[in-house]
């Protein structure tokens, strides 16, 4: 009885979280589109779903909710179907979209569907080759062959994603790295713009009369013929008349110019707005945040060095070891184990929720800025694909975020996996991820004043 109980309550879930994926598929990725395929549709809203069904289980896990035998029958359900999505599900429907807009394949388009799939099955496959992620004993069939690629592709993702984020936060909320924009800056390069516009009107009215002038003399219908002809054309000018090639040119380089003024313009427009925000409270509040991000950026880079360095891997989640060095420092009695449960469970909710939050937000943008008519439905499924193997990879790292006694059961689902590798993978990759962001919006923040003070 209490099994069918737990089963109705994770049914439930299942069906709000398919929903609220449901609600934003229509709500923001598709809300411009009148096109769209129901079975994407689906395929979106149910990885979605059985994607937070993971997280709500590591919070009923924490918590202690529903019988121990139903959560390991959910965990097991749930890793089995969000592999059977991301493996065999999404691949194919994505060669099917892809050889659904190519003519020539049309009538075929089944057998290379199947073709595309197999290819992606022979590289997925082959990249559990180079990295120690697996033990001897799983089978090739076994759920851990799956779980250990899909980790490694997943990891990289969030490692990518928090690198450039831990870096790009601090530089957009701290107020230090705004530009010092006035109101005399902003209309300087407006009355640039406005006589760059002039001067194309100007050089499009000469155009447009130098060839009616051309036309009323009869030197467009009567133009000579032949290479001799085309080469009398371009070296010679009729008298009275201008070189239109020339002058075509010109307004070419001047839209292009006028084109990288406005933008200019807009992000003068933008900064200024920043500035103005940023004496608001609020504004204050965020620039405090930048502060915190600023130490977390540092702390987690030199961490992940350390890490890499010395080849270590945390043992003790860090809730509990973080209080345990604080109370040995103070030498106070404190209950360790009471308190690292109820913190483990407020950070892993932090985690997840900012986790959902931010991809959400990151795909959003994303999609916006690729998306087509025709290509809109195999971006949402490779959407979909990285949502995917984002939250499973979060689950592996999560783990080591959650007290002993809650791991056991995290693990005995997953398999024998290398868990130390996703970390040491994480860090690297997070490591690298973040110094290139360091060094892309320096040399972005160092060209922004030189352009703006450009004549």
């Amino acid at each position: 009885m209490s099994f069918l109980i737990d089963s109705s309550i994770m049914i439930t879930s299942q069906i709000l979280f398919f929903g609220f994926g449901w609600l934003f598929f229509m709500r923001q990725l598709f809300k411009d589109y009148e096109v769209r395929q129901y079975v994407v549709q689906v395929i979106f809203s149910v990885t979605f779903a059985f994607s937070c069904t993971m997280f709500e289980l590591i919070i009923f896990e924490i918590l202690g909710v529903l019988n121990s035998s139903s959560r390991y029958f959910h965990w097991k359900m749930n890793l089995c179907v969000i592999l059977l999505i991301l493996v065999f599900m999404v691949p194919f429907y994505i060669g099917y979209f892809i050889v659904s807009n190519i003519r020539l394949l049309h009538k075929q388009r089944l057998l290379f569907s199947c073709l595309l799939w197999l290819t992606f099955m022979y590289f997925f496959w082959k990249l559990g080759d180079p990295f120690p992620i697996l033990s001897p004993k799983h089978g090739i069939l076994s759920i851990e062959q799956l779980i250990s690629r899909v980790g490694v592709i997943g990891v990289t993702l969030m490692a990518l994603l928090s690198g450039f984020g831990a870096v790009n936060c601090p530089y957009t909320y701290l107020s230090y790295f705004l530009r010092n924009v006035t109101d005399t800056d902003i209309v300087a390069l407006e009355r640039r713009l406005l006589q760059t516009m002039d001067m194309i009107i100007s050089k499009k009215k000469r155009m447009a009369m130098t060839r009616r002038t051309m036309f009323q003399k009869g030197e467009v219908h009567n133009k000579p013929s032949g290479f001799w002809g085309m080469i009398k054309s371009v070296t010679t000018s009729a008298p009275g008349s201008e070189n239109l090639t020339l002058i075509q040119q010109e307004v070419d380089a001047l839209e292009e110019l006028s084109r990288q003024l406005f933008l200019e313009t807009a992000d003068l427009y933008a900064t200024k707005e920043r500035i103005e925000y940023s004496k608001t409270f609020k504004g204050k509040y965020f620039n405090f945040l930048g502060y915190f991000f600023s130490i977390y950026c540092v702390w987690k880079i030199f961490m992940a060095t350390i890490n890499i360095v010395f080849d270590r891997v945390g043992k003790t989640d860090p809730v509990t070891r973080g209080i345990e060095i604080t109370v040995n420092y103070l030498g106070i009695q404190f209950d360790v184990k009471f308190w690292s449960q109820h913190i483990s469970f407020i950070l892993v909710g932090i985690i997840i929720v900012t986790s959902i939050r931010g991809l959400l937000i990151t795909l959003t943008k994303f999609f916006y800025a690729i998306s087509s008519s025709k290509s809109s439905n195999v971006i949402v499924l490779l959407l979909a694909q990285i949502m995917g193997m984002y939250f499973v990879s979060s689950v592996l790292l999560i783990r080591m975020s959650m007290p002993l006694e809650y791991r056991t059961i995290v693990t005995e689902v997953l398999g024998e996996l290398q868990f130390n590798f996703y970390h040491r993978w994480f860090d690297v990759i997070f490591l690298v991820s973040a110094l290139s962001s360091i060094l892309f919006l320096y040399l972005a923040h160092k060209q922004a004043p030189e352009k703006h003070m450009a004549p």
